[in-house]
């Protein structure tokens, strides 16, 4: 029996007596309250348990010779499709063609409607020139000797009605594929380098009348992650009388996503400077929007990571138990308000 006693003696949770216990309408409603407050609370811990958040990591990249994706999809509202090209320099200068590469062009009308699509098969990498991307200056002037060697034929002749009469309808044009390029520094551009510099001419006349306005949808190096952001997806840049060359000089950062589940998203993420060269009638160059691009010798590991179990219990019996005690606190002091605002009525009753 001394034994029983004893443990009986421990117990922080002593019960009285059914008829000692006195139900009050203040009581209940703090009761509500109390489990209302409770399970909201229960519910918001619950999701942030659930919730995973994730953890950065630096270290130096160690992949080389392996293929960089470039996801584009840009839109030339005031260029037609025949006279834009997709061409890609990467620095070792190497001349490469038939790229496993995936690019489409769609034609729009005025009001930015798809009339038709042009698959580019073929993507030519042409010969880098040392410290200098704006190769089109004797590409023209070889285009230009030979043109004067091979005459003016037909084919150029419906080639430009045919540009002509685009322009006139207000036709442009969508650019949307995928670009396999080597894992090296390098730049990719769009503009009309692909005609010779008599058709330019006879279609244009002048380069400062190619008008290289762009919006840019996407462009990406690689697939997305949760939370990732391309700086330039939405930009817009629209030339009215004017004309100029853009450059985009792009810093790739190759980065590691490391799902909870452990599986591994190899993909990139960058940032980005702008700048704008105005044409002036001095200039041989014909406009285009360059994206110049250089990799980060640091990748970025970034991991899904979720809260142990035992900092959600932790948590959770703080929560229960805080608002547990507040509730008993508060039905205490409602009690005694309102004994003490019926007792001086009782007593009146008497007299």
């Amino acid at each position: 029996m001394g034994v029983k006693q004893a443990i009986k003696s421990l117990d922080a949770f002593p019960r009285a007596e059914e008829h000692l216990l006195q139900k009050t309408q203040s009581g209940a409603l703090v009761s509500v309250i109390g489990l209302v407050i409770m399970a909201t609370l229960f519910y918001h811990e619950l999701a942030y348990y659930l919730t995973t958040y994730t953890v950065h990591q630096m270290s130096v990249d160690l992949q080389r010779g392996e293929i960089l994706p470039i996801h584009v999809n840009i839109t030339f509202p005031s260029l037609p499709c025949d006279v834009l090209s997709v061409d890609a320099i990467d620095m070792s200068g190497k001349h490469e063609v038939d790229l496993d590469t995936n690019i489409w062009k769609l034609r729009l009308n005025s009001h930015g409607h798809i009339t038709g699509t042009e698959y580019l098969s073929d993507l030519v990498e042409k010969e880098h020139e040392a410290h200098n991307h704006d190769h089109d200056k004797d590409h023209h002037k070889d285009s230009h000797e030979e043109q004067h060697t091979h005459g003016f034929d037909d084919a150029a002749e419906t080639m430009i009605k045919k540009v002509k009469q685009a322009l006139a309808n207000e036709e442009g044009c969508r650019v949307y594929g995928v670009l396999d390029v080597q894992r090296v520094a390098g730049n990719f551009h769009i503009s009309v380098h692909g005609l010779n510099i008599f058709v330019a001419q006879m279609i244009f006349d002048g380069a400062k009348h190619v008008n290289v306005s762009h919006i840019i949808h996407d462009l990406s190096f690689g697939p997305k992650y949760p939370g990732i952001h391309n700086p330039l997806d939405g930009t817009a840049r629209i030339l009215r009388e004017t004309s100029g060359t853009f450059k985009y000089y792009i810093k790739i950062v190759p980065t590691e996503y490391r799902y909870i589940s452990k599986d591994v998203l190899p993909t990139n993420q960058f940032s980005v400077t702008e700048y704008f060269s105005p044409i002036t009638d001095f200039d041989r160059t014909w406009p285009a929007v360059y994206f110049l691009y250089d990799l980060s010798p640091i990748t970025v590991t970034i991991k899904e990571e979720r809260r142990s179990f035992l900092h959600f219990i932790t948590r959770l019996c703080a929560i229960l138990g805080g608002t547990f005690a507040l509730t008993g606190m508060l039905d205490r002091w409602m009690y005694r308000l309102l004994e003490a605002l019926t007792k001086p009525n009782r007593g009146s009753g008497f007299l």
